[in-house]
């Protein structure tokens, strides 16, 4: 039993629920990845959800520290401890134990269950914290207990919110490591901290007023890959077996030369670091999460270039990876794909980039006066040969070069402004509004609109067009709703809301969720009022749920013409049509998409039952269904099955029968970006539609092609025509011979007179004339 599965064994034990790693892209516009082990409860502990009927949890968490402020990428290769991506393993308390049992929990669980030498660990506490000082000497020495303040021992979420003391257990790797930096919580390498446990007792306010909160709570995480060091009896986390087992590999690759041991290790580091984040849907792109993604490949093929390889090679090390973490089953056929194309595009341009590069590296090296490198020329290998800045930035740092990072920065901003562009924002579009408010005071209302699509509901709360709560709303008035009982699909899982009526009293416009409050945008036709009972009709359903289904078959019949590597990328469908993205590295042919359309047609004509139930997530993860992107689920999930066809964790609404959708007809496919696929498709009505319109346009264009063949046959004709009339006048030249005809002057006026038995008439006369 490794040691995740002993945590996790120990935790479950003390009657802690167990909660798989959430996805690295989590469903949280602040942040570009998950980034501690804490991310997937965050709502629980900002209190915009209710925590779960168990409030102790353990986990086992992949993190990703690569992008935004949270970014280890330029210590990776150059320190024993920094990486993109490790695992964290972590208990919680939602209001449940407090410090006395989550400081007992750690001491147990390190010293019984890890046996650590207890003289070689340390404990760190607030300066303040007096309480979590006189619980550690319960277990330790207090000569081995330090106090610090705030900078090193109080956590905290923002500038307001929920935050707390924090404690610190340290392990002491040997006088050998000492240097100036080798102190608790410093950046040496002698004292490594293991685990952080966060006592989340405040709340501060926006005057930085700490108020004690009603239910505090327990936020810890202990480091896996540092804790697998200490049990191996290595110094460094590059030397457990994980690491070094993919290392083994790059030294087993034919193309490579000798080079520093630097390089393997961000190769090593990065190659899994990149292998899990396309596993999760991230692909490579130019801006946000899928830049990230691209800057640690090009990164990591810059340091195999250093080792001698000039042709993909990572792509190689994905099964070695996949061997390392069987405990989470990697798509490796797809991931191989991805990082071999995102490759060949790099390799294209490396040559050429490097010689630039060095070329200003050989001017700084000969001129000492200036040792700083241009970045015009940074920002001509960021823009024409795809290195991304940091990446050039590395570089220069093996030099001890800095890079003119103003004179990039103009050049960016130039470019910018030549092509009118401006940065795509990942910040989120919900109104600045705090529904805690209602959260508080109604709870999270009932979605009844999986068995109903009308139902007599009471209005909890109106809120006025800006989201302000509001008494009534009067005839015409923009608004929306908050009711008890509502019929109405909220926009999620790449299904449109629902719209429909208040039955006299308003129609309802779009439906959003928000922290799981499901309201309706109205326009108002009389005046309601909060506390009104109102009949709730759905307009919409039909067509907008045979589109969700046809999406669920869509993806089945993709995976059975282009193999299991496609995945989904994203989705969107609503009454009229649906769209599909997914991950495919080239154009479908029209075999391929004939194949696809006629699979899922077959699909719908066997008319198949929708069996969806409420599983676990455990539940439904092992009897195989898979999730929709970008979706996050709870204990509970709903898993839609249409049997041995298609079975899928999904909160949409569906047809009872395949039968239901009518036809499919796929409309377009196209590209998206790298390495992902669109297919557009009608169903129902709007297949109908189609049809309808391709044999009208089928039936014109027959017509144009049988007056095209007329005008055709005429034109054809004519020149037969003028054909024969030339051969008539060669025949008649000699039957008619111009030079005997009569001449008379009759009035000044010359008449030929003759008689013509055959021949062209005008033909002849002109002859006769000239």
């Amino acid at each position: 039993m490794d040691i995740a599965d002993k945590f996790i064994e120990f935790f479950t034990q003390k009657e802690h629920t167990f909660y798989p790693s959430a996805p690295i892209v989590p469903d949280d516009a602040t942040i570009l990845f998950t980034n501690a082990g804490m991310v997937q409860f965050k709502d629980i502990f900002t209190g915009n959800i209710k925590p779960p009927a168990n409030k102790k949890a353990v986990s086992r968490q992949i993190c990703i520290r690569a992008g935004g402020k949270h970014n280890d990428l330029e210590n990776v290769g150059y320190t024993a401890r920094h990486h993109t991506m490790f695992e964290m393993l972590g208990n919680f308390s939602f209001g449940d134990y407090f410090k006395e049992d989550a400081i007992s929990y750690a001491w147990e669980f390190i010293t019984t269950i890890l046996k650590l030498d207890k003289n070689k660990l340390w404990v760190t506490v607030h300066n303040k914290d007096d309480e979590a000082f006189n619980i550690w000497t319960k277990h330790i020495d207090q000569s081995r207990i330090k106090k610090f303040g705030d900078k090193d021992n109080f956590w905290q979420m923002g500038s307001t919110g929920a935050c707390g003391p924090c404690s610190e257990i340290f392990y002491d790797q040997g006088s050998e490591f000492d240097s100036s930096d080798d102190y608790l919580g410093g950046d040496g390498d002698r004292f490594l901290e293991i685990w952080n446990l966060v006592f989340m007792q405040y709340e501060r306010d926006k005057n930085g007023i700490l108020n004690q909160l009603p239910n505090p709570s327990i936020d810890t995480g202990m480091g896996l890959e540092r804790v697998e060091a200490i049990l191996e009896g290595v110094d460094n986390n590059f030397k457990i077996k994980k690491f070094t087992t993919i290392i083994e590999k790059i030294n087993s690759l034919e193309e490579k030369n000798s080079g520093p041991l630097s390089s393997y290790r961000v190769i090593a580091d990065h190659i899994r670091t990149v292998s899990f984040m396309l596993d999760d849907g991230v692909l490579f792109d130019k801006d946000g999460r899928g830049y990230v993604l691209r800057r640690i490949l090009r990164r990591a093929v810059r340091h195999g270039y250093l080792l001698g390889f000039k042709e993909p090679f990572l792509y190689k090390i994905v099964d070695t990876v996949a061997s390392t973490c069987l405990w989470h089953k990697l798509n490796t056929s797809y991931i191989k794909e991805q990082i071999m194309l995102e490759e060949q595009r790099f390799f294209k341009t490396i040559e050429r980039g490097m010689e630039i590069f060095n070329r200003e590296l050989d001017r700084i090296k000969e001129n000492s006066t200036n040792i700083v490198f241009d970045g015009k020329i940074a920002f001509k290998l960021y823009d024409t040969f795809g290195f991304p800045l940091d990446l050039t930035q590395d570089m220069l740092r093996e030099w001890k070069i800095t890079l003119d990072i103003d004179s990039f920065n103009v050049a960016m901003q130039e470019q910018k402004d030549r092509a009118k562009k401006s940065w795509r924002g990942s910040g989120d579009d919900k109104k600045d509004i705090n529904l805690k408010v209602l959260i508080d005071k109604y709870g999270i209302n009932r979605f009844v609109g999986y068995k109903q699509i009308q139902s007599s509901s009471k209005i909890l709360a109106l809120l006025d067009e800006n989201l302000k709560l509001v008494d009534t709303l009067n005839s015409d008035e923009i608004g929306w709703i908050m009711l008890d009982d509502t019929p109405f699909y909220a926009t999620s899982g790449g299904q449109n809301g629902d719209i429909g009526v208040l039955k006299n009293k308003a129609k309802i416009i779009e439906t959003k969720k928000i922290f799981n409050i499901n309201i309706s945008k109205i326009k108002v036709i009389s005046k309601i009022a909060t506390g009104d009972t109102v009949d709730a009709i759905v307009t919409s359903r039909d067509e907008v749920s045979k589109h969700h289904s046809a999406t669920h078959l869509l993806q089945s019949a993709l995976k059975i013409v282009l193999g299991d590597s496609v995945s989904q990328a994203g989705s969107y469908n609503d009454d009229k049509k649906l769209r599909f993205d997914f991950t495919y590295p080239k154009a479908l042919t029209e075999s391929q998409i004939t194949k696809i359309c006629d699979i899922v047609n077959g699909m719908i004509f066997q008319g198949i039952d929708n069996s969806t139930k409420e599983l676990t997530l455990k539940e439904a993860k092992q009897n195989g269904a898979i999730a929709m992107f970008g979706e996050k689920y709870g204990d509970m999930v709903r898993v839609v099955e249409f049997k041995n066809i298609s079975m899928e964790l999904c909160g949409g609404t569906h047809v009872e029968n395949t039968s239901n959708i009518g036809s499919f007809y796929i409309v377009k496919e196209s590209g998206v970006s790298s390495g992902v696929r669109r297919i557009e498709a009608v169903c129902g009505k709007s297949a109908i539609d189609f049809a309808n319109s391709f044999m009208i346009e089928n039936r014109l264009a027959k017509e144009l092609l049988k007056s095209k063949d007329l005008l055709q046959t005429i034109e054809k004709l004519k020149q037969e025509n003028r054909k024969f009339k030339k051969e008539l006048q060669k025949q008649d030249k000699s039957d008619n011979d111009m030079k005997n005809f009569d001449v008379k002057i009759i009035n000044k006026v010359h008449l030929i007179v003759s008689k013509i038995d055959k021949g062209d008439l005008k033909s002849i006369i002109d002859e006769a004339k000239n």
